[in-house]
């Protein structure tokens, strides 16, 4: 099975444990040789294949969570457990359908699949801790509503490198470093110190996720003379609504190479004479 192949199958897996299974085998067909690019193959499906439920609905419509029963535990841990399994197809993704272009760049198109590759492997890994822990109390991924959010961001980042490593690790990935340790803490908080554990894990492995965001954002800034925080600033204004939010963890953010001078002040009154504005 080729690097492209093995990609796919991910994505056109919708079973969670077929998709994890084929997640967590893919880093394997890459071995140490040089990864071949098709820059005229065709790209991934728009949607990977999905399991028939959880239910999805707007992110309005998802109930409400709450840390003080073990169905309001199980409800959290459901919606990490639905952004994990997000996470795994927007790895694959990311390197079936960006690496031409990487290739394009002369950027090292071996890292860049090698890099998503045990990304997507990683974050399999992430949704098979919090299944093991739903099981553990009496729930399973599929038993709570969920919202299409991040396939949303992804759909709309489709046709670019840049915008989709803006929007998808350095925004929506780099909101996790935000607001887990405070998940983390709630746990604790409701006695429940092994959801905790694996709540410290996850928080743990995404701040290399970020890392890799930052990095191949920041080559592909290089590569075409664009300054990467005035970039990714005018990428996120016009391609993710809201904008950003603090409070940031900036200690994690630094952790990842993501320096304030890309988030920093994301509020304040823009200079006309700043090219971040």
């Amino acid at each position: 099975m080729d690097w492209r192949a093995a990609a796919f199958r991910v994505l056109q897996t919708g079973a969670p444990a077929d998709k994890c299974a084929a997640a967590s085998a893919a880093p394997d067909v890459l071995g140490a040789d040089p990864i071949k690019v098709d820059r005229a193959a065709a790209p991934p499906p728009p949607r990977p294949e999905r399991p028939s439920a959880p239910e999805l609905c707007t992110p309005t419509k998802v109930p409400k969570r709450r840390f003080g029963s073990p169905e309001g535990r199980a409800a959290v841990l459901h919606a990490l457990a639905h952004i994990e399994f997000n996470a795994i197809d927007l790895a694959f993704d990311m390197a079936a359908r960006f690496a031409p272009e990487i290739d394009a760049l002369g950027l090292g198109t071996g890292d860049f699949v090698r890099d998503w590759f045990a990304i997507g492997a990683e974050e399999a890994g992430h949704f098979a801790m919090i299944s093991r822990r739903l099981a553990e109390l009496g729930s399973s991924y599929g038993d709570f509503a969920a919202h299409d959010g991040l396939w949303d961001a992804a759909k709309e980042t489709s046709d670019s490198a840049l915008a989709r490593l803006a929007i998808a690790p350095m925004v929506l990935e780099a909101r996790g470093l935000d607001v887990t340790p405070d998940i983390a803490r709630r746990f604790r908080r409701a006695g429940d110190e092994r959801s905790a554990l694996i709540i410290d894990q996850i928080l743990a492995d995404e701040v290399g996720h970020v890392a890799a965001g930052v990095r191949w954002f920041g080559r592909i800034c290089a590569a075409r003379d664009l300054e990467p925080a005035a970039t990714f600033r005018n990428i996120v204004k016009e391609r993710f609504r809201g904008g950003l939010k603090p409070p940031f963890n900036r200690e994690a953010r630094e952790r990842a190479g993501f320096s304030a001078s890309f988030y920093g002040d994301w509020n304040a009154p823009c200079d006309a004479s700043d090219a971040s504005c």
